[in-house]
């Protein structure tokens, strides 16, 4: 019997409580770091998408201009869609209601209008 009782001992199988508890506080430092950089990853890709619609709609506006279908000096985004230079309409996502390009501005208006107004005519 008293045999059987060393062998059990002996025959250690499991964690004990400070090693789980040395793992839970290594996972809690790895969140801790990894949390705020994908946060701070996805907040970049959204100002990239952001920043490429903007080139998207620029591009569309000029090539408009080149070809002649800018008559006031003054497009939308909608103009851009009817006359195929975009395939789709462009959201507000700021909610602002304007967003800045270089020398020029594109305003929304009424929830599905953006106004591109180019500032060379």
């Amino acid at each position: 019997m008293l045999t059987k009782m060393k062998q059990m001992l002996r025959n250690e199988k499991g964690f004990t409580l400070v090693e789980l508890l040395a793992v839970i506080v290594i996972l809690g430092i790895i969140v801790t770091i990894a949390v705020p950089a994908i946060g701070n990853i996805i907040s970049d890709a959204e100002g990239d998408a952001e920043d490429a619609q903007e080139e998207l709609i620029l591009d569309a506006a000029r090539l408009a201009d080149v070809q002649g279908d800018f008559e006031s000096g003054t497009t939308t985004v909608g103009d851009l869609v009817t006359d195929d230079y975009l395939e789709d309409r462009i959201e507000d996502e700021d909610g602002d209601g304007t967003k800045e390009f270089d020398k020029s501005k594109v305003i929304y208006k009424d929830g599905a209008t953006y106004t591109f107004t180019n500032p060379t005519k």
